[in-house]
């Protein structure tokens, strides 16, 4: 299950993960958003471990979505070390997620 994380929480949960981390940026509205979620959720648990899954409420923690110009949602951001690696819009398919997963676990 992936870990909801808020603006109190990101530092920590985020920036500050020991292993890189894929947020996804989601709106309860959002019909793609839905769809992808138990791929998300899959995908906490595959690589629990090796890549940290959170979600962020972009209606909840309006200035996070703000300091990483979510425009649309879902927004998938993948973070290493700290920093912003890779953005990607809109809802992906399960084996695209799959083979980004892969390569941030490395």
């Amino acid at each position: 299950m992936a870990t909801i994380v808020n603006e109190s929480t990101f530092q920590k949960e985020v920036l500050e993960s020991d292993i890189p981390v894929l947020v996804d940026f989601f709106a309860t509205w959002c019909g793609p958003c839905k769809m992808l979620a138990p791929v998300i959720d899959e995908l906490a648990a595959s690589y629990a471990g090796k890549v940290k899954v959170c979600k962020v409420d972009i209606d909840q923690s309006m200035n996070l979505a703000a300091k990483y110009q979510v425009q649309a949602v879902p927004t998938l951001a993948f973070f290493k070390n700290g920093q912003l690696a890779e953005v990607s819009v809109g809802a992906l398919p399960k084996a695209a997620l799959t083979a980004k997963m892969d390569q941030y676990a490395k």
